[in-house]
């Protein structure tokens, strides 16, 4: 009756440790693509991610880079102030995305240009994604805006 029981015992232990690496296995492969890693440009000009790897870019819309193309097609250079990564985005820009403004965009890194599927701009006055922020502060460029 002892064996028995601790029989039992084990096997439903050993059940519970199969069925939670196959949960977390599971969970793992569902979430592979939503997981982005974010970069400034002086980390992407440092060492390029590979081309089929979707990651964030953030910094600042650099000045006068603004090419309004063919369609929907938007160029523009992003930069940290250490270093500039040009960015082609096609679709709808949000409404406050303008020059010397933080952005965040989605994509990949092709060929020495990042191809954005998502862009984001900050929604108010004050507000600046940290990660940008964080690397704006590395390149010595952040300037804190006035809360009036």
């Amino acid at each position: 009756m002892r064996g028995l029981k601790k029989k039992r015992r084990i096997q439903v232990i050993a059940v519970a440790v199969v069925a939670l690496a196959l949960s977390t296995g599971l969970i793992g492969y569902a979430m592979r693509d939503g997981i982005s890693f974010f970069m400034s440009p002086a980390q992407i000009v440092a060492a390029p991610p590979a081309p089929d790897q979707v990651i964030r870019i953030g910094g600042l819309v650099e000045a006068g880079s603004v090419q309004r193309g063919q369609g929907e097609e938007i160029r523009f250079s992003v930069t940290d102030g250490g270093a500039s990564v040009p960015v082609v985005f096609r679709g709808i820009l949000p409404d406050l995305f303008s020059e010397n403004e933080g952005v965040v965009g989605m994509g990949s890194y092709v060929n020495g240009v990042f191809e954005a599927t998502e862009i984001l701009a900050k929604h108010d006055e004050t507000y600046m994604p940290r990660e940008v922020i964080d690397a704006l502060k590395e390149q010595g460029v952040y300037v804190k805006p006035d809360a009036s």
